[in-house]
């Protein structure tokens, strides 16, 4: 007989991906505590104008499906991206600084999107997104530590005693949270393997002698690339193969020859506000859990800031873990049902990191990156490329694979209007799964009654309902089955029992 840990969860790491994570565990109402390095929330850098943020579709269907997007967005000093702008030409994203615009976007290709309170990306900051979080965590009974680093940990069959510079804690699971690097990752031996960067990026703050002297907007040069944001906020990319992230404090005079070089011109930095550099490296573990230590977010995978899509990818990651380790901790599912965290996440940061690879690419400072640059720009006019490319930067064509059925499995459900007038998406809040009946009828009823802990049974009139007679929701919104005519009972309840177990309360 072995002693049962004193919490079901340790995370490392209270940043968006940890806090999140740990907010998804006590909606089953593990036990959970959170480490955190840092002592001080607070940073200059998590403010704007570094501190900005684009949520993805999926990001802020996370947050609505939990009852947090409201708090988000009384908060944040930004405004959805669908609100954004009165321009002719809204912008949709970029791909490579190469802009696709909204009124080339045909939206009615996704058949099973539905508009409402989620519909569409916002930006915000990270000091805000910490900022909710962190408020849920503690009005949920999260313990958050603070000032407190892992530094080593091992593991047995039934517990992981993780250690700290001066104290010890024991978990029945660890999940590293912590970062692009990891002390979880590289304790736990996880490989991590990927490309070498090619470039140090910056993001400075400064004040400029002539600032009308450096053009606004995003410049591609023979030596790199600018972008200029008014007034004095400035991204540069220098390919010196990442020689200088992190090898020196970057001062005023760095900067300023970094700026004279990329832009071709003498400009004078009179002061230097802020600074950080950052690169293109992309590395993913290839594996994400190692007995009972798991990894998510940057831990898990790492790549260059272009086009925004580590936050989401992160937030993705604790989406899905969340309720997984929850039932298999409460013994409700064994634990090859973590298995397909991995299988599912694995993949899509894959494509992230290669997104971002190809976007260095273009990017490169060549004759035939100007020439693939150009391409690019006529086909991201087209309506096809348009669509194409907000698919891939705003989350909508996120689909896990999932079985050869219908076509809406492994996607987000619909945010269908229930006959109480509430949403489907609110109904996600409890962190159950959902069974929708949208007129199957007794059949499906009387299967319901199988399933009173897991489950949700919710029945909607038909109209808006895509044609859809039943539809089985996961706890993360993915939809695990769906039906258009009669459901197969027998097809319905091994699906149930592969997601949800044996229908005990969770």
């Amino acid at each position: 007989m072995h002693d049962i840990p004193p919490y079901d969860v340790v995370i490392a790491g209270a940043g968006p991906v940890g806090l999140f994570l740990a907010c998804e565990l006590r909606l089953f109402h593990l036990s959970v505590l959170v480490l955190e390095q840092a002592e001080d929330p607070a940073a200059p850098l998590k403010r704007l104008p570094f501190g900005m943020r684009g949520l993805s579709v999926p990001s802020v269907e996370a947050f609505y499906r939990r009852g947090l997007l409201d708090a988000l967005t009384a908060q944040s000093p930004l405004v959805p991206a669908a609100q954004a702008g009165r321009q002719a030409r809204r912008p949709g994203g970029h791909f490579a600084g190469i802009p696709f615009f909204a009124e080339h976007i045909d939206e009615s290709r996704w058949v099973y999107r539905l508009p409402g309170p989620a519909a569409s990306g916002m930006a915000t900051t990270m000091e805000q997104i910490e900022t909710v979080l962190a408020a849920r965590a503690a009005a949920t009974g999260v313990a958050l530590r603070r000032g407190i680093g892992v530094t080593s940990f091992e593991q047995s069959d039934h517990a992981v005693t993780i250690h700290t510079a001066g104290e010890t804690f024991r978990a029945c699971w660890l999940v590293g949270c912590d970062g692009g690097r990891s002390t979880v990752r590289k304790l736990g031996g996880f490989e991590f393997p990927g490309t070498d960067p090619e470039f140090t990026g910056y993001s400075v703050e400064v004040e400029l002698a002539d600032p009308d002297r450096l053009p606004p907007g995003r410049h591609y040069t023979p030596s790199g690339m600018y972008n200029h944001q008014a007034p004095g906020v400035i991204a540069m990319v220098d390919f010196d193969g990442g020689a200088f992230h992190r090898s020196r404090p970057i001062t005023l005079d760095h900067v300023q020859a970094v700026l004279r070089r990329i832009s071709g011109t003498d400009l004078v930095v009179n002061a230097l506000r802020q600074a950080t550099s950052w690169t293109d490296r992309a590395s993913q573990a290839t594996a994400y859990r190692s007995g009972r230590v798991l990894l998510a977010g940057d831990a898990a995978h790492i790549h260059s800031p272009l086009g925004g899509q580590g936050l989401n990818l992160g937030l993705g990651d604790a989406m899905n873990l969340g309720w997984k380790l929850a039932s298999v901790q409460r013994g409700h599912m064994p634990e090859a049902l973590l298995d397909s965290y991995f299988a599912e996440r694995h993949r899509v940061g894959a494509q992230v990191l290669d997104w971002s690879r190809a976007q260095v690419g273009v990017m490169r400072p060549s004759a035939s990156s100007r020439a693939l640059e150009a391409i690019l720009r006529d086909l991201i006019e087209t309506p096809d490329g348009a669509t194409y490319f907000a698919e891939r930067v705003w989350g909508t064509g996120l689909r896990y694979p999932l079985g050869t059925g219908h076509p809406l499995v492994g996607r987000s459900v619909p945010d269908f209007t229930l006959d109480d007038g509430t949403r489907v998406g609110q109904q996600l809040r409890s962190g159950k799964g959902l069974l929708l009946d949208f007129g199957a009828g007794a059949p499906l009823r009387v299967f319901a009654r199988r399933w009173p802990g897991p489950l949700m049974y919710l029945t909607a009139d038909a109209t808006g309902s895509l044609g859809l007679a039943a539809v089985l929701v996961r706890p993360d919104g993915v939809v695990a089955w769906a039906s258009d005519g009669r459901p197969d009972e027998a097809e319905l309840d091994s699906i149930c029992i592969r997601w949800f177990g044996e229908g005990r309360a969770i």
